[in-house]
């Protein structure tokens, strides 16, 4: 017999279906479509959008046409032809003027999507001033998978879908690893100092799901403090990490105000760490809490969720997960719970009346401990989807 934690035979690669809905969104309103590579924007794109006209910015004939000329798109493109799909858009985000003027003067919808924001940022996105949402692509998703998923699978692997069905997951998340680094950051010329980065990257991901003491990063990648929070505001814009900020409106202990930084997908930390994570190492913990925290963020992106932060005290006391101001999260990849392990929550709970103080865990069994429920992640991630803890 099989344990929950064992990896099942490889399922076939196949179209999951995801939680974004482009046509609907698209009825309403133009939209930035972003998300880290390989996330499967393009497929989302040809298999919702099969009658969009499409420029791919990766196309270098396409690149090309339309850095000389951004003016074709008004010219290829009537009215009643929409949606249009700019893909890739921070490879040429002085584009962005002709889509504001288009989008004024002809009412036409965009899609324009893109795996950094950084270009985008100083490139010309404030042009467009509410004329666009944002809509976030993430990795695979618990609840997009469904029958499909596994918890040692998504552990091992990450959920960025190429891998999650790979015959070979380790070569391919290597590469993976290896295409951020000179595509998304070096190609960007975010940094210069390619050698710089790489050390920063892997001591970063040493770091993942933690409050980071930025002098101790600059030691051990030796790098000055200064590059540290530069090289992290480029994680940031990337799309590589998650900032997820303190909780500080406790007044019963003193809160520190430091944000915890965790990497968008737990099978490219764990490649970055140089590290294959299996139940029962010490590592398991984090990437068990980087992967949940990928769940939350998922619901908080496409189902409208609450923000997310964390807590911690001066006096030592943590809780993981905050859901806006009535859920607390701690998460546990232990099979069985100690009461010593609730500190935390019990410490939180003096300070508000929370609507739900939450233990996720690997227990086997729902069960009530001093006010405060320890679940399964399964019926966890159940009750969020079902909108239990939203609000």
């Amino acid at each position: 017999m099989t344990t929950e934690l064992e990896i099942m035979t490889s399922p076939s690669p196949r179209n999951v279906p995801r939680a974004l809905d482009l046509a609907q969104a698209l009825d309403k309103k133009s939209h930035f479509l972003l998300g880290p590579r390989q996330t499967g924007k393009s497929s989302l794109v040809r298999h919702q959008l099969p009658g969009a006209r499409v420029y791919d910015l990766l196309d270098s004939a396409v690149f090309l046409a339309l850095s000389h000329s951004p003016g074709r798109i008004a010219e290829e493109v009537q009215a009643t032809q929409v949606p249009v799909v700019i893909d890739e858009i921070q490879r040429l985000p002085g584009l962005l003027n002709e889509v504001q003027r288009l989008i004024e003067e002809r009412g036409i919808r965009f899609l324009l999507t893109g795996s950094s924001a950084r270009k985008l940022r100083g490139g010309g996105v404030n042009l467009l001033g509410g004329r666009a949402r944002t809509l976030r692509l993430h990795p695979l998703s618990w609840r997009e998978l469904g029958d499909d998923f596994d918890l040692a699978r998504a552990i091992q692997r990450g959920l960025v879908p190429s891998i999650y069905f790979s015959d070979e997951p380790r070569a391919d998340l290597d590469a993976y690893t290896g295409s951020y680094l000179q595509q998304e950051i070096v190609a960007e010329g975010a940094t210069r100092n390619a050698p710089a980065f790489s050390r920063f990257l892997k001591v970063a991901a040493v770091c993942n799901a933690t409050v980071v003491n930025h002098t101790k990063v600059a030691n051990d990648a030796q790098v000055p403090r200064t590059t540290v929070h530069e090289y992290f505001e480029i994680l940031r814009d990337t799309l590589i990490v998650h900032e997820v900020p303190a909780w500080k409106l406790g007044t019963k202990r003193k809160p520190l105000v430091s944000s915890k930084y965790y990497f968008f997908d737990v099978g490219v930390a764990s490649a970055l760490q140089g590290r294959l994570v299996t139940t029962g190492t010490p590592e398991f913990g984090a990437a068990f809490e980087t992967w949940l925290l990928h769940e939350l963020v998922c619901h908080r992106d496409y189902a409208g969720g609450a923000p997310i932060a964390h807590w911690r005290s001066s006096s030592g006391f943590e809780v993981d997960f905050v859901l806006g101001d009535h859920t607390a999260v701690e998460v546990k990849a232990s099979s069985s719970v100690a009461p010593q392990e609730l500190r935390g929550l019990r410490a939180l709970g003096e300070e508000k009346t929370w609507k739900h103080l939450l233990c996720v865990s690997q227990d086997p069994r729902r069960r009530e401990v001093d006010g405060i429920t320890i679940l399964p992640w399964r019926e966890f991630l159940t009750e969020l989807w079902g909108g239990r803890y939203s609000v």
